[in-house]
């Protein structure tokens, strides 16, 4: 690839800018393809339940829900004039099941769905579709009911919200915050990048290929969306790590080519070393953040599916974009790229810098390596008392109608439309109705339980109530019963509602399946803890053959997972003081005492892969100068130093700029990737500061040569495989890195 680089670079840059130029055509409308939904098992029972609801009994399996507010009272004429256009507008939509409203309910029902203060009452939706088109039904019904009654009654206020709004109004704000992203990132990073090459030509460059891979990362995401479900939010991870990445391989491949000849290498022998020895470095970091986001697919939630699908093309993308489009920029832009740089006093004295610095680490290793593994532990301590959860309305801006509108359901409703439970039974054949009412009846005495709608008859606090109130039915040999709540859904409240409902026998002994908001969600974090252990172990397994290869040592890759896992959690545990604890004033989300489950471990996954990214980037070079050492001690300690103080700049470049691309997720509005913004940012920046500069040496001091041990038999393996021990061509003329004055 190089050679074809040197040979025809002007074919391959024509080329990749009318790719980049199909791609953005192509991709511009792949966030109308992506969807909000993936929070859901679809093998749980909860969601076969669902199914058996929406199949045999036509009932919806999410809500829309209208406030319809009048300051006087919610039974006034135009408050009732209101509402009932709403239930006579959403009644004649063929994507809605079923409409309940307290002005056209029974008496019975009606009661429920006034607010405590007698002045707003609710209109609530079920419609088809599921988590994939619900929200659009959502959204186009909440529109058409806002342009019927614009301007008619100023004195009402109409306000949607529900779990498809909820779902719908993430949609669209997700792909507000990604142009608000890389409207930040893309800018500060050619900044930090004209700080570090000292020139624009330089600069623009990696901008220019990061463009390439965000464009290029978008048209896949829409021939990966036209294949199988895609989160919407794995738009936003495409578009800071496609940026993220791309910036950080041609910053490498960059700044190794400007080593190259400052050595005094001609361009084209450079250029052959440099692809040598930093584009092997990048097909390695590669393959490292690639596997650990495939992982992710373990999960069968496709929200985290999603994201190792898109991680592990923008992955694919990011690198071949470095490999091929980057060695032909090089070749055609020149000594405009090293014209400021070659033999320039400011490299030597930053290597020096990181020289000493590195010094200073291993002659005080075992005071750096406790401290600083003190330090990480401590920060590690909050995440003992995390508390998963899904997300709900309060993950979006408080100005969000669904937001508003699920606060007054929490708060000014006796009985929570959104907390209600529905008990299905599968097999009903044979049950009879009075089994159905007893079960019912011990139902209705569970705490938290407002009442249970049989297809008899109503029960609420262990007596019958009423009659039946059609939110209940048998058909086809299932039957199902409503179970109204006043808990709110996902609150602890309403989880020991639902593990004593579950707990009860099933009518005539019968088998019942629950579903609502609170079991799906239980459901959802059973399905991501009971995998976690397996992605955990691949993860770990991957990332030690992919260390050991790289290295030929079995204790290196061990230490690396180590020092990883330990950044990590330090970081986990500063999440859940802010989000969580809601300390920092929680940086401006709403705490709801949980984490989102599904964040935590994508924000793992990914940080994982960018974590070892810096490993490899650091130790690859490491390795370079042992295998030219005498490979004793001192050589250990002076590989270290020297491999430190020629990534040093390098590695502190790529992090704050993937602090930047993922930073920009700061200004996300959803707040649950406002923390996977945060989260990734701390890890980053612990990993490439406490870590890689501090940890990383001091232990390398305190294992000595043992760093690079490994049995006999695996390293003769090792030693067979090719390109292992390929040395830089120009290594062997670079002058070791003095305390004293450069020399000339």
């Amino acid at each position: 690839m190089t050679l074809l680089a040197l040979a025809a670079p002007g074919r391959i840059v024509a080329c990749a800018v009318f790719v980049m130029i199909a791609a953005g055509l192509f991709g511009a409308s792949a966030a109308g393809n992506l969807k909000a939904g993936g929070f859901v098992d679809p093998d749980a029972e909860s969601a076969q339940a669902t199914r058996i609801l929406t199949d045999t009994f036509g009932q919806g399996d999410m809500q829309l829900v209208f406030t319809v507010t009048d300051p006087q009272n919610a039974q006034s004429a135009a408050a009732r004039a209101v509402g009932t256009a709403i239930a006579d507008r959403a009644g004649r939509d063929p994507s809605v099941t079923a409409v309940v409203s307290p002005w056209t309910a029974p008496a019975a029902v009606s009661a429920s769905l006034i607010s405590t203060d007698g002045r707003s009452g609710l209109v609530v939706v079920g419609l088809r579709g599921g988590e994939d088109a619900a929200p659009g039904h959502a959204q186009r019904l909440a529109d058409a009911v806002a342009a019927s009654l614009h301007g008619k009654y100023p004195q009402i206020d109409v306000l949607a919200g529900g779990s498809a709004m909820v779902f719908s109004q993430i949609n669209s704000q997700t792909q507000r915050d990604v142009v608000v992203m890389e409207s930040i990132a893309i800018p500060l990073t050619f900044v930090v990048l004209i700080w570090v090459f000292r020139g624009v030509w330089a600069a623009l460059l990696p901008i220019s290929v990061g463009t390439f891979s965000i464009v290029g990362s978008l048209a896949l995401l829409r021939v990966i969306a036209s294949i199988t479900d895609v989160s919407v939010f794995a738009l936003s991870l495409s578009a800071a790590l496609g940026l993220a990445l791309a910036v950080d391989y041609t910053l490498l491949i960059l700044s190794r080519y400007r080593d190259e000849i400052a050595a005094g290498a001609q361009p084209g022998a450079a250029l052959l070393a440099t692809m040598a020895t930093a584009g092997r470095t990048v097909l390695f970091s590669a393959l490292t953040v690639a596997m650990s986001m495939a992982a992710l697919a373990v999960f069968p939630l496709y929200f985290l599916k999603s994201f190792a699908y898109a991680g592990v093309a923008t992955v694919a993308l990011c690198s071949l974009a470095a490999m091929v489009i980057t060695p032909a920029a090089i070749v055609l832009l020149g000594s405009r790229l090293t014209a400021r740089d070659a033999g320039g006093r400011h490299r030597r004295a930053d290597d020096r810098f990181w020289y000493r610095t590195t010094l200073l680490m291993t002659r005080r290793a075992g005071i750096v390596a406790v401290l600083g593994s003190a330090a990480l532990l401590t920060l590690c301590l909050p995440f003992l008392g995390v508390r998963w959860g899904l997300p709900d309305e309060r993950v979006l801006p408080n100005s969000a109608s669904a937001h508003r509108v699920g606060d007054m359901l929490r708060t000014d409703f006796t009985e929570n439309a959104e907390g209600a439970i529905k008990v299905v039974m599968p097999d009903a054949g044979g049950v009879s109705s009075q089994d159905i009412d007893t079960y019912a009846m011990a139902v209705s005495q569970v705490p938290g339980v407002a009442e249970v709608s049989t297809p008899t008859a109503v029960f609420a606090a262990g007596v019958r109530a009423g009659p039946p109130s059609g939110m209940a039915g048998v058909r086809d040999g299932s039957a199902f019963l409503t179970v109204s709540t006043t808990e709110p859904a996902f609150s602890p409240a309403a989880v020991n509602t639902v593990h004593a409902v579950e707990a009860l026998p099933g009518p005539g002994g019968r088998d019942v399946w629950l579903t609502g908001a609170t079991q799906v969600g239980l459901d959802s974090v059973a399905a991501i803890t009971s995998r976690l252990p397996v992605v955990l172990g691949i993860i770990a397994v991957v990332m030690f053959a992919v260390m050991f290869i790289l290295t030929g040592s079995v204790v290196l890759p061990v230490k690396s997972l180590i020092l990883t896992l330990l950044s990590l959690t330090a970081s986990f545990g500063a999440l859940v003081w802010v989000f969580q604890e809601g300390h920092l004033g929680a940086l401006g989300t709403t705490v709801t005492g949980t984490l989102v489950a599904n964040m935590p471990i994508l924000l793992f996954c990914i940080a994982f892969g960018l974590s070892m990214d810096y490993e490899v980037f650091i130790v690859a070079r490491i390795r370079e100068f042992w295998l030219a050492s005498d490979r004793t001690r001192l050589a250990n300690d002076e590989a270290v130093a020297q491999g430190l103080a020629h990534t040093g700049r390098v590695v502190t470049a790529a992090a704050a700029i993937m602090t930047i691309s993922f930073g920009a997720l700061f200004a996300a509005k959803v707040s649950f990737m406002r923390m996977f913004g945060v989260g990734l940012t701390l890890a980053i920046v612990l990993d490439a500061t406490v870590v890689r500069m501090m940890l990383l040496p001091a232990f390398m001091h305190l294992l000595g040569r043992h760093n690079w041990w490994a049995p006999a038999p695996i390293a003769r393996w090792h030693a067979r495989i090719p390109g292992h021990q390929t040395p830089s061509p120009t290594r062997a003329k670079k002058e070791p890195i003095h305390d004293g004055v450069d020399s000339e």
